[in-house]
């Protein structure tokens, strides 16, 4: 842009025919995105390093009862914070209009967290990482026909990619299994992750309609309030016992809390991500809470992961597809007049 002297206006600068306009890569959205996208990594991260530390150090099995604490905060928090909203943001209006809505999607964001975190009984933290990269296509799929979402054949060849890193995942996971004769323990692992990332795909979907549609506060508090009280009914179903013969000590209670605490920033900041960008996106810039993982799971668990990991994490990662890029305005506002093509 420059200033025409006599009008003071600022006038577009002349495009040249052919000339090739570039956004800048860098921006202050760009950085912003990727800042709270590794933001979300470390979340999800300490989230797996502490449940595979309960699962593999102490022997606690109570995938139920984390998820059930993350809840109850997302219940006193976002949830009461609706119960004083006015109109039709008050909780009572949500509840009379759309209840049984969120209860479906309560119930895939609980038995979601419920499959991953159970999945560390029988696989290894590398390996649970890896795999739940599987709900990536599966968000893509849904996208196309929820939000209507379009990519390109490359994106579809880059899913292509990713699914064949999870197949490479589950084979290494399989021959590894196989030497310990644990194979059909890891089996069972990978298919619950890959049950759970599923899920995970669903909800995020529902979360990204709501959050861009609705409002973050109604999602979380609905969430906070559904998820709180499927994971209380299916936590006293399925692991009294296994939380009457945990040995309580003030390490397991706090990793506990930072179980909580990584999983209420990830809820808190998710949605703040998902406006400004999608769930897509969203899911791919959290990728590399793989390589975290990788990295924490080689020192702090000596090394438990299959060989072919860091080749299936970027088979799996790396060439996940990006969600589809919008054309440039600034291009095309260069292209070149009907008059100019004539002339040449």
């Amino acid at each position: 842009v420059f200033v025409d002297q006599a009008s003071g206006r600022g006038l577009p600068l002349p495009c040249v025919p052919g000339s090739l306009t570039i956004s800048p890569l860098f921006s202050r959205n760009v950085l912003k995105t990727v800042a709270l996208g590794q933001m979300l990594s470390l979340c999800i991260c300490g989230t797996a390093i502490t449940s595979q530390y309960l699962a593999e150090i102490y022997r606690v099995n109570t995938p139920m009862l984390q998820s059930f604490i993350n809840y109850c905060l997302l219940l006193l928090f976002y949830t009461v914070m609706l119960a004083f909203q006015s109109g039709s943001d008050n909780l009572l209006h949500i509840l009379k209009r759309k209840w049984w809505k969120y209860v479906l999607l309560g119930l895939a964001d609980v038995e979601a967290n419920y499959l991953i975190v159970r999945a560390y009984q029988y696989t290894t933290l590398t390996s649970v990482q890896l795999l739940d990269c599987f709900g990536i296509p599966v968000l893509m799929a849904l996208s196309w026909f929820v939000l209507y979402a379009r990519y390109r054949v490359i994106h579809l060849i880059a899913v292509a990619v990713c699914l064949l890193g999870v197949g490479t995942m589950v084979g290494a996971d399989i021959l590894a299994g196989r030497e310990d004769n644990s194979g059909s323990d890891v089996l069972i692992g990978d298919i619950l992750v890959l049950l759970g990332a599923s899920l995970y795909a669903v909800s995020n979907v529902c979360e990204e309609y709501i959050v861009k549609k609705l409002s973050r506060q109604e999602f979380l508090g609905m969430v906070g309030l559904f998820g709180t009280i499927i994971s209380g009914i299916q936590l006293s179903i399925v692991e009294c016992k296994d939380i009457a013969s945990i040995q309580w000590d003030w390490k397991i209670a706090l990793l506990f809390v930072a179980f909580a605490l990584c999983m209420f920033c990830l809820y808190s900041f998710m949605p703040l991500v998902i406006q400004v960008t999608s769930a897509t996106s969203v899911n791919l810039g959290i990728l590399t809470a793989d390589l975290y993982s990788l990295f924490f799971g080689l020192f702090l668990f000596r090394g438990s992961t299959s060989c072919p990991s860091p080749s299936s994490w970027w088979g799996s990662s790396s060439t996940a597809p990006p969600p589809r890029a919008q054309p440039s305005r600034q291009r095309a506002a260069c292209r070149p007049s009907p008059a100019s093509e004539s002339t040449t």
